[in-house]
């Protein structure tokens, strides 16, 4: 039957879903430019403002089957409004059901997609208690006492147990304030169980960077092997700790709190279409130009890398916790990393074409500055570029060239200066991981 409102068009309506669509990406903290975006409790209030309109608007269809005409159209127009590449993803099951919900909407984007600084939540509050103020103040004549009592139910029902947000259209009998007390509480709980599992990651991190390997004093026992003339027992045991002190420093790595941080936000980041996150890096790389910031341009491949394992994160930290030693030396690593330098390549699956775009814009940014590599942890470099990838190829060719003492723009040890062999140095601290990682199935 198409579309069937008396006081309003669909054409007219979306035009004003449009304009929600931008009022909500505000509300996500950031304008357009990047900035951050302020909301005090005037906009917060014709913001729910606004939800109120769309929740009467659909409201005002019933439940008579002869609106479904109206509704399949309404939804068919917003799928393909919410299917543009320009869409953040965030937004993309924007829908007749959840309009109907509008106020519920708009308390998502306030609670839960940014940092709730004291500014913030201070206006959040103020705006949810004038906006039940008002309310009441049409029903009740002493509505400042009315709102009282409800806060009385609402502490204690919240004694008894935090329950989940019951629906919004529900709100006009039970007042916003639940609502947002209710969200507010979830969004509480769920920060307690992140602060938990980081105190969690925090002792086990601080354990694997002191644990027994890197502490091991070895002289006495490294002194008393020679005495006994036992040269392959001390090479065995050096290599050997030399080895699990790696091993600890780069799990140690992937633990860290900043390094999880990253994971989050690059996964966040490489889910949206190419043409967002490209223009997001555009963005950050202009900044970096303007500022001339070694670091931000550090921190930016540093995220990239990232972004290529957020998929395999789980399978990285198992397969490096249960690694175990190899007893092979530099020098038969080495010629290992040679043959999967000109080894054969294989072109991505589908699954990898995130990947690939990635490593394809991390290519182009990094141009001539291939020693930005070398800032990076050495495992993070050798997980993340895989062997198909030109850009590992022209990271396995300096370690060639560092490794046979040639001419280079990058020196990351003096060994072949010093005509000493490679053995704990930190270019022997870059092959070892391109070895354990090519092992490993991810």
């Amino acid at each position: 039957m198409g579309w069937n409102h008396p006081h309003i068009s669909l054409e007219q309506l979306l035009n004003l879903i449009k304009g929600f669509v931008d009022i909500l990406l505000l509300l996500s903290g950031y304008q357009s430019s990047g900035r951050l975006a302020q909301w005090d409790s005037n906009n917060i209030k014709k913001a729910f403002q606004w939800g109120l309109f769309f929740e009467k608007v659909l409201g005002s269809f019933g439940c008579s089957d002869d609106y479904g005409g109206s509704m399949e159209e309404l939804d068919a127009a917003l799928s393909e409004m919410t299917s543009a590449a320009s869409l953040p993803k965030g937004l993309a099951h924007l829908s007749s059901a959840n309009l109907t919900t509008a106020r519920h909407f708009v308390l998502d984007h306030l609670i839960h997609t940014l940092p709730l600084r004291d500014a913030h939540l201070r206006a959040l509050l103020m705006a949810t208690v004038e906006i039940d103020l008002e309310e009441l103040s049409e029903t009740e004549h002493d509505f400042l006492n009315a709102y009282f009592n409800k806060l009385k139910l609402l502490n204690t029902s919240l004694h008894r147990s935090i329950a989940s947000a019951t629906k919004i259209e529900n709100c006009a009998g039970d007042g916003f304030t639940k609502y947002v007390v209710q969200e507010l509480l979830k969004r509480w709980s769920k920060i307690s169980l992140m602060s938990a599992v980081e105190a969690g990651l925090d002792v086990l991190s601080h354990s694997i960077r002191h644990s027994s390997w890197s502490e091991f004093d070895d002289n006495l026992l490294k002194e008393q092997l020679k005495r006994e003339n036992s040269p392959d027992i001390v090479e065995w045991l050096v290599g050997s700790l030399t080895w699990n002190h790696w091993k600890s420093k780069n799990i140690s790595y992937f633990l860290d709190k900043r390094t999880i941080q990253l994971v989050s936000g690059a996964s966040m980041i490489f889910s949206a279409p190419k043409i967002q996150w490209v223009q997001i890096f555009g963005r950050l790389n202009l900044n970096v130009s303007a500022g001339s910031s070694d670091d931000g341009l550090r921190e930016t491949i540093e995220l990239l890398l990232v972004g290529c394992i957020t998929s395999r994160w789980t399978s990285l930290i198992e397969y490096m916790v249960s690694v175990c030693y190899d007893c092979k030396n530099i020098s038969e690593q080495y010629h290992e990393v040679c043959n999967l330098l000109y080894g054969r390549s294989t072109a991505p699956t589908s699954k990898q074409e995130a990947e690939s775009n990635i490593l394809e814009y991390l290519s182009g940014l990094l141009g001539s500055q291939l020693p930005q590599l070398w800032k990076m942890s050495p495992s993070l470099v050798a997980v993340a570029i895989p062997s198909r990838s030109p850009l590992f190829r022209l990271y396995l060719s300096e370690i060639q060239i560092q490794f046979r003492g040639e001419f280079s723009t990058m020196r990351c040890c003096g060994c072949a200066h010093d005509m000493k062999e490679h053995n704990d140095c930190e270019l022997a601290e870059r092959i070892w991981p391109v070895i354990c990682m090519a092992g490993g199935n991810f």
